[in-house]
């Protein structure tokens, strides 16, 4: 994952948006980002990771989304089983959420949400970090290719 910083994964194009309050999204991710914020502002900074996963997960219910706690992406190596990821939440069965509480999210999480995207076969992740009063979040995108202005 060296490549991570420059914007690359090795097999597929990756990007990753921060905070970007001048672009929109598609609706679903815009649907999830406005529950995020929700939890933000009503628990603020300071809680274990599992408070805010399961308070998105009320959140996320009440807006109609259908939401799957640890979803479980297996791995296989040559057709076989070797291992499964869990991700925090998986929204309609296409955004994979992982959720953090860190003093800054790091190019390890970013690989980590490139491997939910990699053993899942899905292509949006939002990495979202509740540690600080203002949510940090990032949007990875993987195995699309498209313009960036």
């Amino acid at each position: 994952m060296k490549n991570v910083e420059r914007g690359f994964e090795r097999t597929a194009l990756l990007w990753v948006d921060m905070d970007s309050s001048n672009e929109s999204f598609d609706p679903l991710t815009e649907r999830v980002l406005g529950a995020i914020f929700e939890v933000s502002n009503t628990l603020g900074a300071g809680f274990l990771e599992k408070v805010y996963q399961r308070a998105l997960l009320v959140e996320l219910r009440l807006r109609g989304l259908k939401v799957v706690p640890e979803a479980r992406f297996g791995v296989r190596y040559k057709g076989e089983p070797i291992g499964d990821y869990l991700a925090d939440l998986l929204v309609e069965d296409v955004l994979v959420i992982e959720l953090k509480c860190a003093e800054h999210l790091s190019n390890q999480h970013v690989a980590q949400c490139l491997n939910y995207l990699r053993a899942s076969g899905r292509t949006l992740c939002l990495l979202v970090n509740f540690q600080r009063p203002k949510v940090e979040w990032k949007r990875i995108v993987s195995g699309v290719q498209a313009a960036r202005a």
